[in-house]
């Protein structure tokens, strides 16, 4: 947790969305954890009120994620091997032929 310090005020929230980096953490730093007296909270998807709102301030704000690479869903294994293997920063889109 050492890189997250900075984020994470006393009292504060830590989020963590999906796991596809590995579901163990072993490097985390539990002490900090307690001293800074913080909430972790793991989440996934939301409702479709959630993502319309999401939409909503991506189109208002210009933000968008960061991708790293776009690859036909034939390749999908090589995708999720970048991804196991943690060579990937973003988000690795498959894109399905005449879609």
């Amino acid at each position: 947790m050492g890189t997250l310090d900075p984020v994470a005020a006393p009292g504060g929230t830590l989020v963590t969305t999906g796991v596809t980096t590995g579901a163990t953490l072993s490097s985390v730093d539990l002490n900090r954890i307690f001293l800074l007296q913080l909430r972790v909270v793991g989440s996934t998807m939301g409702t479709r009120a959630e993502l319309q709102t999401l939409i909503d301030l991506l189109d208002a704000t210009g933000v968008r994620p960061i991708v790293d690479s776009i690859l036909p869903l034939t390749d999908a294994p090589t995708g999720f091997r970048r991804m196991l293997d943690g060579q990937v920063f973003g988000k690795v889109v498959f894109t399905i032929p005449g879609s």
